[in-house]
């Protein structure tokens, strides 16, 4: 087991009508003035938005609105969301939404707090050493955004879907109801199931030491995912099987599971995001498509790992029966597994490569993957 500094800030305020303390908790940080942002109209129409509206009010909590944000968080929305906050001296970010939602609350906290452009922290120019605070409530789960400190942007004019991360921008609080979550589309709810699958298999597969206790806990999460998905598609009240959901998939990008590994990194994560970026494909959605893509193109390199996949998930000795049931876990869930079923042609993979390479150069591990690479995996989807 490698060395290790393991360090979370966010509290977490889990349970039942916990939305309807926001206020109150934004008030115990002496927080007096906010930038309220959110997605679509839905937290008007589902009533959350009031709730949220109430607390403040009631606690005397001053606050603007930034709307708007999608699925895919643009930089020009984070632009926007920066340029209230200067301009009326807000003291705090607080995303009410999912995981576009959080990721443009913490962009706007480190832009607003920083006199260059945004983007500079995205592409290594600039480093971030302070951040307006930032609360969450959730009203989706996948990318664990609310306890962790990473953000996830596209920037509109480049088409390039680049991210930062720093414990800075860890949210102070975070409110999770599940109950808030029962709305979820069937079809999201399939592309956050392996969103935070996902989020625990790359280290799982490609770190070069991982303790036996990191994977059973990976393990345990997958397990717990997969089983709270498929009774959450035939009944999406099932409150404890949410809950399960919610707090599991919290866990897979929180900093607990990668504690004690070493040499790790996210290649499925890298590819996706220039799916994202070219074609504006669901994160969840590209990703059902790049990893089994990805695990027929790496297993030899780490053949121990796949088969303790296989046996471990799937009771299977076979580590490509591994590789299969997955793929056909996401089919079966809802979740498209080839390039055609998002509408991407053939003849753009070259260009799908090169948008990825350019990642892998920013995260530093391009040797690993150059464009020839990329078009293998690409390619086996």
């Amino acid at each position: 087991m490698n060395t290790f500094t393991y360090y979370n800030p966010t509290k977490i305020e889990f349970g039942k009508d916990k939305e309807n303390k926001i206020g109150e908790y934004l008030k115990q940080s002496n927080i007096k003035k906010i930038l309220l942002v959110y997605g679509a109209s839905s937290i008007k129409k589902n009533g959350l938005y009031e709730k949220i509206i109430n607390s403040l009010k009631k606690n005397n909590i001053e606050f603007k609105e930034l709307s708007g944000v999608v699925s895919n968080p643009l930089l020009s929305k984070v632009n926007e969301g920066i340029k209230l906050a200067k301009d009326n001296d807000i003291k705090a970010i607080l995303g009410v939404g999912g995981g576009s939602v959080a990721d443009s609350a913490k962009a706007i906290g480190v832009g607003a707090k920083y006199d260059g452009d945004v983007w500079d922290f995205f592409i290594n120019k600039a480093q971030i050493t302070e951040a307006l605070p930032v609360f969450t409530v959730m009203t989706l789960s996948a990318t664990a955004s609310e306890m962790n400190g990473n953000s996830v942007v596209i920037n509109d004019e480049t088409k390039q879907k680049y991210s930062i991360a720093s414990v800075l921008i860890n949210p102070k609080v975070s409110v999770i109801n599940p109950e808030l979550m029962a709305t979820v589309s069937k079809e999201y709810l399939a592309y956050s199931a392996v969103d935070v699958i996902s989020h625990c298999i790359e280290v799982y597969f490609t770190a070069s030491v991982h303790p036996r206790f990191n994977s059973r806990i990976v393990e345990s999460i997958i397990k717990t995912i997969m089983e709270t998905t498929e009774i959450l598609l035939e009944n999406p009240n099932d409150y404890d099987a949410r809950a399960e959901f919610a707090w599991a998939a919290i866990q897979g990008l929180n900093g607990l599971t990668p504690a004690g590994t070493e040499g790790g990194s996210f290649p499925n994560h890298m590819i996706e995001h220039s799916l994202s970026a070219l074609f504006n494909v669901a994160h969840g959605a590209g990703l059902a498509v790049v990893i089994p893509a990805w695990m027929k193109w790496y297993k030899e390199q780490n053949i121990s790992q796949f088969k303790r996949f296989s046996k471990e998930i799937f009771n299977s000795d076979d580590e490509n029966v591994g590789i299969e049931k997955l793929e056909n876990w996401f089919a079966k869930i809802g979740a498209p597994i080839t390039l055609a079923e998002l509408n991407i042609p053939k003849n753009r993979i070259e260009d799908l490569a090169i948008n990825a390479n350019e990642l892998a150069t920013v995260w530093g591990f391009d040797k690993l993957y150059p464009k020839s690479s990329i078009i293998e995996i690409l390619e086996k989807a």
